[in-house]
């Protein structure tokens, strides 16, 4: 369960939400070919490679199980980008969500589905999650909130997709409400609300 202060900050993550997370049908997270252990460590390795040494050291100070959450939760996502920022794949996450939207509107489940399976297969960036998380956010806590966010996103998505399939598109709007949840959930723990200057007096 999820406690938001009165300015919409996200103040804790109770983990028997993220515990729980295992008891949740793996139909809800995105469908991934078998984890190959050569190909994910393939994939870590190189991520690591582009990481800054003080990254690094966060990374390496991760608890065994975290480190394979993590690995596991990538691994999720076989489109992977050398270039895009998490902002770009942000935006696409956007654009795939208004698409859901626009779909469920129309009646079109077609589109609902499609946009779904492309949100909940989002690209990673560069570099994978962790760049883009402040340091001291990389740490075991944080890998707990990450099960959380990914469940009220993709796994809310593919829900989403599932009832547009099965033809009831009311049920499939539903789902939009906790999507969106879950993004602001998860923005607010890791950055707060973007493009605001430190040069500037806090606001009372």
């Amino acid at each position: 369960m999820l406690h938001f202060t009165a300015n919409g900050k996200l103040r804790t993550v109770a983990f028997c939400a993220a515990l729980a997370f295992g008891t949740i049908s793996h139909a809800a997270e995105p469908a991934a070919k078998p984890a190959n252990p050569a190909e994910a460590q393939k994939m870590m390795q190189h991520m690591m490679s582009l990481m800054t040494p003080e990254l690094k050291q966060k990374v390496q100070a991760l608890s065994p199980q975290s480190k394979q959450t993590l690995t596991r939760l990538q691994m999720l996502h076989d489109r992977r980008s050398d270039t895009l920022t998490m902002v770009q794949v942000m935006q696409e996450i956007l654009a795939d969500y208004q698409r859901m939207a626009a779909a469920i509107a129309t009646d079109n489940a077609d589109m609902a589905i499609d946009a779904a399976h492309n949100l909940a297969h989002h690209r990673l960036p560069r570099g994978g999650l962790l760049p883009y998380m402040p340091l001291d956010k990389v740490k075991d806590e944080t890998v707990d909130a990450l099960l959380v966010f990914q469940d009220m996103v993709e796994g809310n998505t593919l829900r989403l997709a599932d009832a547009a399939k099965e033809g009831d598109m009311a049920k499939a709007a539903g789902y939009l409400g906790p999507i969106a949840q879950g993004c602001v959930a998860c923005h607010n723990y890791f950055r707060g609300q973007p493009g605001i200057s430190s040069n500037l007096v806090p606001k009372k």
